[in-house]
């Protein structure tokens, strides 16, 4: 599946994220700021791909700002972002 339309989720409030998608017929991109990077990047990119990959998305730009958010906070925003995107579960 692909990302259809640009789309958001989510705030900047502290233990939230902002979540910006595009559509990209090439490649997958992904960028994520997060001001716990030293500490949880690795947790944080794997919420982010795996639900990616749930939603059997190959191609897209994702773009991130992160304040603290919690890996269940993560998937709750990508879902919605990627549904407001015109993406559908399969």
């Amino acid at each position: 599946m692909k990302i259809l339309k640009n789309a958001v989720a989510g705030t900047l409030e502290s233990s939230d994220l902002f979540i910006q998608i595009e559509p990209d017929d090439k490649e997958l991109t992904l960028e994520i700021d997060s001001v716990v990077a030293n500490q949880y990047m690795d947790s944080i990119r794997a919420a982010v791909l795996d639900t990616l990959k749930e939603f059997e998305v190959s191609t897209g730009k994702v773009f991130i700002k992160d304040k603290g958010a919690l890996d269940c906070v993560i998937r709750a925003r990508m879902e919605t972002a990627l549904k407001r995107g015109g993406v559908e579960q399969p």
